[in-house]
């Protein structure tokens, strides 16, 4: 079973209070939105909110949310496991809002080890498909996380008269820059600029084929259609901006297992582009300039499966460029 390493670059010790649940947002800086299925979402999430946004004076200014997807590293069936990581990891972020001025917004979604081969947390193929109808609870994660944001949106405005712009800025790197690399793809209209660090082995790409080969979800979009109900919105996914980074000693190849990618897939995707991440890394920028995409790709020489203080500082820079704050 498959084993991405964790999210670890913005590790930062920050004083705040331990999310409290059935206060507003305004009493305490992190705070807990229980799930709410009649409202779209299955799972709770965790929000932070700088406290300067509380300031009088800044109340009118529109914000953005920064949307951290969750990504614990491991499977398991209960889902207090994940929600404990979640918890840690927002308040440790703390700091990238106070340096982007944004909100950050953080899913506890599931990662099951019973069906260890629907990789949640990577948006993968069978969180996709299988998950309509065998495993509805955690069935199209991109749709429950709209609806956290949107409900976060409303809480925020409804208790603190704060205004928040409904695209969101996204960071993920490894499983959790699969599923940020995805999810653009599926909604460039809910993301403002998006930062995709390692997405396992392979970006997702704006093609239906590539050298007289179909490349399906999520390889890329020939069944987009079959697998979410939508065709590929090339037009708006133009208008997004991502910065997509790889280190060339980076050999956590997700595509070589199971609970990522499917035998066909990686049958194809081997002979066709290539047996290792950085072998493939020139294949994907052709089809992303191909179609027109405002994507940078940048590698990092020497550099493996990690975050270093180098990387951290060209993703906040790309992200404050974008924040629209």
């Amino acid at each position: 079973m498959r084993r991405l390493i964790l999210f670890t670059a913005f590790i930062f010790l920050a004083a705040l209070s331990i999310a409290a649940q059935g206060q507003t947002v305004a009493q305490t800086g992190v705070t807990k939105a229980d799930a709410r299925p009649a409202a779209g979402f299955n799972y709770p999430y965790y929000l932070y909110v700088p406290p300067s946004f509380f300031e009088a004076v800044a109340k009118g200014k529109e914000r953005t949310i920064l949307v951290l997807p969750n990504n614990t590293g491991k499977n398991n069936d209960d889902l207090a496991v994940h929600e404990a990581d979640v918890m840690r990891r927002i308040t440790q972020n703390s700091q990238i809002a106070a340096g982007l001025d944004v909100a950050i917004l953080t899913p506890v979604f599931p990662r099951p080890a019973t069906d260890w081969k629907t990789y949640t947390h990577a948006l993968d193929r069978d969180t996709m498909t299988t998950a309509k109808v065998e495993k509805k609870d955690y069935g199209r994660l991109d749709l429950q996380l709209i609806a956290m944001i949107d409900d976060a949106r409303e809480r925020l405005a409804k208790e603190a008269g704060l205004k928040f712009d409904r695209r969101v800025l996204m960071l993920g790197f490894s499983a959790s820059g699969m599923f940020v690399n995805r999810f653009t793809f599926l909604h460039p209209d809910r993301v403002k600029a998006a930062a995709i660090g390692s997405p396992g082995g392979w970006p997702i790409v704006p093609a239906a084929s590539y050298k007289e080969k179909s490349l399906r979800y999520p390889i890329g979009v020939a069944d987009l259609r079959s697998v979410t109900g939508n065709d590929l919105d090339l037009k708006t996914l133009r208008g997004v901006p991502m910065f997509i980074f790889l280190g060339d000693k980076d050999d956590n190849d997700s595509v070589a297992f199971d609970d990522s990618y499917d035998k066909e897939d990686r049958e194809l995707i081997f002979p066709l582009l290539g047996q290792k991440p950085v072998d493939r890394w020139d294949a994907a920028i052709e089809m992303y300039k191909s179609a027109g995409l405002n994507a940078e790709f940048k590698l990092y020489p020497g550099i493996g499966h990690t975050i270093t203080l180098e990387m951290r500082s060209d993703i906040l820079a790309f992200l404050k460029r974008h924040a629209g704050n």
